[in-house]
């Protein structure tokens, strides 16, 4: 044993994404005393601007709504309780489609091997015991979430180091729940073109294929709070038009898909450290 904390990293994609999926493990592992390291590679330029004025649109400063959205990023990290915040800084590519994916500079447009081996060196730095990040898909194939996998299982490959590794997931059960829970806020939603709605099922994962559920119903409070620090995306972010009693109910448990593991740890399993402590 070593005198070195035990660590999680978070390689997240945009500003806000790390309250999404990652906020209840962030907050139960730092209250738990393990460093918290979140890397955002992107700097959320695409993001709405000030009034909720969108990319493209006269009034949309790319350089502003990036400032904007960092500070609102160290809030939520503060209110996580993030040991420490890296950013790669990247310029948003906003969503698939966009002009914006092509954009020199962009994080979709960088290499892989350049991102990786910045995201290399943070490790070799942090030396993460856990790192969590999308899917190969992104999860639902926005292109920086895409990227954030490549990177960072290309860095993986590019040290001497053996975390833990997860992707992020939602089991089936709980994407027909989130279904459900929009129908309920937004009466008048028309129902999804057949395309879309085959679209909608592929994403997620049949809940047998779930390796990890982490319970983080006590510090759901925090993840309400972080994502609501996001408050100039608030008109995108649907978990906050239901209230904190109602997040708590559906948003306390994280899940995941434990991708590579050197401890031998039974799954389905319950902590993303079981087999290192």
């Amino acid at each position: 044993m070593t005198d070195r904390p035990l660590t999680l990293m978070a390689v997240h994609a945009h500003p806000d994404d790390e309250a999404t999926g990652t906020g209840g493990v962030l907050a139960r592992y730092a209250a738990e005393g393990i460093r918290t390291v979140l890397v955002t590679c992107t700097d959320g330029g695409c993001g709405d601007g000030p009034g909720g004025v969108k990319p493209g649109d006269p009034g949309h400063d790319p350089a502003a709504v990036a400032l904007m959205r960092r500070q609102e990023l160290e809030a939520s990290c503060e209110v996580l309780k993030v040991s420490d915040l890296e950013m790669l800084d990247y310029a948003d590519s906003g969503m698939t489609g966009w002009p914006s994916n092509d954009a020199p500079g962009s994080f979709w447009q960088t290499p892989v091997e350049e991102g990786a081996a910045r995201l290399a060196e943070l490790m070799r730095h942090y030396r993460p015991d856990v790192v969590v990040t999308y899917d190969e898909n992104g999860f639902y194939g926005h292109p920086d979430h895409i990227q954030a996998n490549r990177i960072t299982m290309a860095a993986l490959e590019m040290t001497d180091l053996t975390p833990k590794v997860y992707w992020t997931t939602v089991p089936r059960s709980m994407m027909q729940r989130f279904g459900e829970i929009m129908r309920e806020f937004h009466e008048d939603m028309p129902e999804p073109d057949p395309a879309e709605a085959a679209a909608m099922a592929e994403i997620g994962l049949p809940d047998d294929e779930v390796t990890t559920w982490v319970d983080t119903t006590a510090f759901s409070g925090q993840k309400f709070d972080a994502l609501a620090a996001h408050a100039s995306q608030g008109e995108n972010i649907f978990f906050l038009k239901i209230g904190k009693e109602r997040f708590g109910e559906l948003m306390g448990m994280e899940t995941f898909v434990r991708v590579q593991d050197a401890t031998g740890a039974a799954v389905p399993e319950n902590d993303l450290f079981a087999g290192l402590r």
